[in-house]
């Protein structure tokens, strides 16, 4: 006996990575229904073997489903969403809309499981996908070692704009060496062969509204009294995000001891040689689900200083799996009915 289980989003990049994870996963499904613009009514999309008709999101009945998975942006949630959860379906957003509602958990389920029990409106956010790789590098050494600031510079793949942006990308780099003129929609600034530092908006005190993100979503999942600092920047990649870390603790932790932890910990791999090609890089990530740490090593410009690579797969840990991870976690914990 299985979910009737919904995806809002179904036709987009990690509604895509959603099907390919739940079936990968054996996710328990009895009935699952694809949802998307009316532009994609009628669409047929893989589920394994089998093949499933987009429905109209607009005419969908909530009332059909236990469980509603959403990768539709903020503005759709915001309409979506308290719908399907008035229904009475558990919904798990990847959307911005619902993150800072202090009534939402936001989830990390290798970092904050427990606040899965503070569901109040049958919704849950599943955080930004830079903040989901940085959050799971820090949970196990703030657990050792007591983390004050972080200063994070984050190089972001152009899927985390959407399909559209890897589209300009491709078309990008193929008229620069075709010597033809370069064309940009999606993006501020020519993104082939480039970085953006800007992703979002801006806000009044120059942050983007992506550095914000960084910084009050891993207060609220980690701990609210660490200080961080973001530089979040796109770069001429299709798929996988990189950060690079600075960490400043309240006491003494070493390279060697912080490898020691982050080897043991859940989700998380360390490939980190003093070495050529002794580290992970994003183009590596694609497709895979673990965290990559690398570039483990003392920063002695502080007291109690550290630095770490950070590298993933931001459609799957950033987004998708740590979505269906987390309705695994609440089909462990017995707050999802099947």
């Amino acid at each position: 006996m299985g979910l009737k289980l919904s995806i809002v989003g179904a036709t987009g990049n990690v509604g895509r990575e959603f099907l390919k994870i739940l079936h990968g996963r054996k996710f328990p499904i009895d009935e699952l229904f694809l949802l998307a613009s009316f532009n994609s009514k009628g669409k047929k999309l893989k589920f394994g073997e089998e093949e499933i008709i987009v429905e109209d999101l607009n005419k969908f009945d909530f009332n059909k489903c236990d469980l509603v998975l959403s990768s539709a942006g903020a503005k759709i949630a915001s309409q979506f969403v308290p719908k399907a959860a008035k229904s009475g379906c558990i919904v798990i957003d990847n959307s911005s809309y619902f993150r800072m509602d202090p009534s939402v958990p936001l989830i990390v389920p290798e970092v904050n499981p427990q606040d899965l029990r503070k569901i109040k409106k049958n919704i849950i956010a599943n955080p930004n996908c830079s903040t989901i790789q940085m959050v799971m590098a820090l949970k196990p050494l703030h657990d050792y070692a007591k983390i004050k600031r972080i200063v994070v510079s984050t190089y972001q793949s152009t899927s985390g704009a959407g399909r559209l942006p890897m589209d300009e990308l491709f078309e990008q780099t193929k008229s620069i060496f075709a010597n033809s003129q370069v064309k940009k929609k999606f993006f501020t600034k020519q993104i082939a062969f480039n970085v953006i530092p800007h992703i979002d908006s801006f806000l009044d005190n120059g942050q983007t509204k992506e550095e914000w993100k960084m910084n009050v979503e891993t207060q609220k999942i980690l701990d609210k009294s660490i200080k961080v600092s973001a530089t979040c920047v796109r770069v001429p990649v299709f798929i996988g995000h990189a950060e690079a870390i600075n960490i400043q603790f309240e006491k003494e932790i070493s390279d060697n001891k912080a490898r020691e932890i982050l080897k043991k910990s859940s989700g998380i791999s360390v490939i980190d040689f003093r070495q050529n090609e002794g580290y992970v890089t994003p183009e590596e990530s694609a497709g895979e689900d673990n965290v990559f740490v690398s570039r483990i090593r003392k920063d002695n410009t502080v007291k109690n200083g550290l630095s770490l690579w950070v590298v993933s797969d931001n459609l799957r840990k950033g987004a998708a799996l740590n979505t269906v991870q987390i309705a695994e976690e609440l089909l462990k914990m017995k707050l999802l009915n099947k």
